[in-house]
């Protein structure tokens, strides 16, 4: 199949980002001819071309740029993708002006976050021309069909996926990001990605102070240096270290002891909490989003109330207190991931849900 995944943020620090690159890059590797649709970024350009995947560099400033449109217009008539899957709502507002007259064979939607439906952008979801909505995880789903009073058989439910090859604990130095840092080896690291108010960062600085002396915190994904002065301001004289984004979380959390996700919003499944299963850690997530359907009972992980400190507090000490059943868990919370959430599980059911979609409408114009 010839595939267009569209999405407008280049940047490999968002989830989306990371999720998008890995769709193309794991249907090219099953024999599809990929384009990947962003703005122009030369690190994106490169990536792609690294792995055998075409770019095309659009500005896609807002939902009515009419320049990217009409260059998306050209795109589509001169190489007649038969799938087009957008990431984000430019992307997708564009993808359908640009294929208004020239409809494709399949033009999927990703939905990556909790957050409804609402009279401004519903409309984009309901349209007969958008095949199927594809979200990361049945909490969304449920938000999406209630909200934007979409049938459910629109909706698909496709978890995104860890590569389970790259995040193996076996190939990662345990100690490296600890050196790095000068955290020493004997202080108990427990890690967070993400920054953002809802991510829960302050929540867990404040449970971390209630088992003062016994761990040391880790905030990775400041992206500036505000950021990062904002969480040590928090954090006062608790042990805790703001650290820049990282594109290397393999090597991060093999330093890690334990890898917790506060969130309180926004979220779908925690990709981080889902890297961290797969490198045989322990993990505390809250039942924000899709979490739940991760973090699915006591044996691959410990899923805690949302903004509830008692909880995480209770959590961490029960993780740190308790190192055997900790191991345990991580090691069923590996297994967790790799048969039921790795990238290849990913790529094989969006390369199912095109191949479906594609056959239905042909059937369908044949007859």
């Amino acid at each position: 199949m010839r595939i267009f995944q569209i999405l407008e943020f280049n940047q490999f620090n968002t989830g989306s980002v990371h999720q998008m690159f890995q769709a193309a890059t794991g249907l090219r590797e099953r024999g599809h001819d990929v384009t990947v649709i962003s703005r122009p970024d030369p690190v994106l350009a490169a990536r792609c071309e690294e792995r055998g995947v075409a770019f095309a560099g659009l500005p896609m400033r807002h939902q009515f740029d009419i320049r990217s449109m009409l260059a998306l217009r050209r795109l589509v008539r001169l190489q007649k993708p038969e799938v087009i899957h957008v990431h984000k709502g430019i992307a997708h507002a564009l993808a359908l002006a640009a294929t208004a007259r020239d409809p494709v064979g399949a033009f999927v939607v990703n939905r990556g976050v909790s957050f409804p439906l609402d009279v401004w952008n519903r409309g984009k979801y309901r349209t007969k021309r958008v095949d199927r909505v594809v979200t990361v995880c049945r909490q969304i789903k449920d938000v999406i069909v209630s909200s934007g009073r979409l049938p459910a058989d629109k909706v698909e439910v496709v978890y995104a996926g860890t590569d389970v090859n790259v995040f193996d604990p076996e190939k990662w130095d345990p100690r490296a990001f600890r050196r790095e840092k000068n955290i020493a080896d004997d202080r108990f690291l427990i890690a967070q990605v993400g920054v953002r108010d809802w991510k829960g960062w302050k929540e867990l600085i404040d449970s971390v102070s209630d088992i003062r002396g016994k761990a040391h915190l880790a905030l990775i994904g400041c992206r500036n240096d505000a950021e990062k002065n904002e969480v040590m301001a928090y954090a006062k004289d608790l042990p805790v270290s703001a650290i820049e984004y990282r594109s290397d979380m393999p090597n991060v959390f093999a330093s890690c002891d334990l890898v917790v996700d506060a969130s309180w919003a926004g979220t779908g499944i925690t990709g981080t909490i889902r890297e961290a299963m797969a490198m045989r850690k322990p993990v505390i997530a809250s039942d924000a989003g899709g979490n739940r359907e991760l973090v699915s009972s006591p044996e691959v992980g410990w899923l805690i109330p949302m903004k509830d400190r008692a909880a995480l507090t209770n959590a961490l000490r029960e993780v740190i207190d308790d190192p055997a059943r900790a191991n345990a868990v991580a090691r069923n919370a590996r297994e967790h991931v790799v048969t039921g959430f790795s990238k290849e599980l990913r790529i094989t059911r969006l390369e199912t849900l095109y191949t479906s979609i594609t056959a239905a409408k042909r059937c369908t114009t044949s007859s």
